[in-house]
């Protein structure tokens, strides 16, 4: 069994790998997000790092809230927008724009300090969630072979592991390391690994109909 697993990752179509890259990037940017959201959100926000602190609550609190927006506002990309524009620019500029959406919604972190407005934020954010839960396996299922379809989706999943164990690795190590009391510069990081995602789908080839 491990034998043909390892085939099947040798032997991964082109555009599988060439889309597994901007998979790998866009989500070690979402588990950056996850992860940092809240002491971003009260330190910068709300003022505070006190985690035991009233504010501090209130701040996590406005954290949660905005990612129901994210939420909100995935569900409504993916339902309405995304067929919409895949149609009129095809899946991989579609994906591409999107991702771009999100790394200028992490970078608003930086400047924004009224906590309604990183409702703004939120809306970029939600605008890439949509696409990376939909189009990327859109793109693969009309490029691969069908009778492999399966086993390569359950593949490229391991795309989405991989960066989860890295964020949670190696992102509070150099954190600490260089800006000990500055957690906003996660955003930033997670903005321009959103970019890349962006970038390697130049790449991609677009699945014909």
């Amino acid at each position: 069994v491990l034998s043909h697993i390892v085939g099947d990752f040798s032997g991964m179509p082109t555009v599988m790998k060439r889309l597994a890259l901007a998979q790998f990037f866009s989500w070690s940017a979402l588990f950056i997000m996850w992860i940092y959201t809240t002491p971003v959100v009260t330190q910068y926000a709300f003022g505070t790092t006190d985690v035991t602190s009233e504010i501090y609550g209130r701040g996590a609190n406005w954290v949660g809230r905005l990612f129901a927006i994210q939420n909100g506002v995935a569900a409504i990309g993916a339902l309405l927008v995304l067929p919409w524009l895949a149609k009129r620019i095809g899946k991989v500029r579609t994906h591409m724009a999107c991702l771009l959406a999100g790394s200028a919604g992490f970078a608003s972190f930086l400047l924004i300090r009224d906590p309604n407005l990183l409702i703004l934020s939120e809306i970029g954010l939600g605008i890439a969630w949509a696409s990376i839960l939909a189009m990327p396996y859109a793109i693969l299922a009309s490029a691969l072979p069908q009778q492999k379809l399966g086993i390569y989706m359950g593949l490229f999943n391991v795309f989405i592991v991989v960066p989860q164990l890295l964020v949670a690795t190696v992102m509070g190590t150099v954190l600490k390391a260089y800006f000990p009391t500055e957690p906003v510069w996660t955003m930033a990081f997670a903005a321009i690994v959103m970019a890349l995602a962006a970038v390697a789908m130049i790449r991609v080839d677009e699945p014909r109909p």
